[in-house]
């Protein structure tokens, strides 16, 4: 006679793989931030120091207001050329981007991808509530995609 088990049937236990896949999972939340009345020249140098490319405009209530990146400093760069003048403490204001195109936190990589596809930034701000809660870059955005490689998607 064989042993019997005294267990009862077992329940069958699904595995599902919650693999982060939301902006807010990959977005850098330490930002480097500047203000609209900073001038060019310590954006510049911030830019040279922190090796970053861009970063948001915040006013002082904490609003984003814009992005400033190294292109908008390029613009500075070339008019000081030609009207032969040193670069000017000229205020952030002047050269940020400020209809700014932003994603909120919690859409998929997938969906921020597309955005990236459509539109050519480098890097997007994040929002949530009307709030400035990071920032997700294109390189962000194909980090997460290797990490992700080994998962198929239903």
């Amino acid at each position: 006679m064989g042993i019997k088990s005294f267990q009862g049937i077992r329940k069958t236990v699904k595995k599902e793989f919650k693999a982060p896949i939301l902006v807010s999972d990959y977005m850098t939340t330490k930002l480097i931030t500047f203000s609209p009345e900073q001038s060019i020249l310590e954006v510049m140098e911030k830019f040279a120091k922190h090796h970053i490319s861009g970063g948001p405009v915040l006013d002082s209530n904490g609003f984003l207001v814009g992005i400033i990146s190294e292109a908008d400093c390029m613009k500075q760069i070339s008019e000081s050329r030609y009207f032969n003048q040193p670069i000017l403490d000229k205020s952030v204001e002047k050269f940020m981007t400020k209809n700014v195109e932003t994603i909120p936190h919690d859409i998929s990589i997938f969906d921020a991808a597309g955005i990236f596809a459509q539109h050519n930034r480098r890097r997007l701000p994040v929002m949530k509530n009307d709030i400035l809660v990071g920032q997700i870059s294109r390189k962000d955005i194909v980090v997460a995609a290797l990490k992700l490689s080994g998962h198929n998607w239903k």
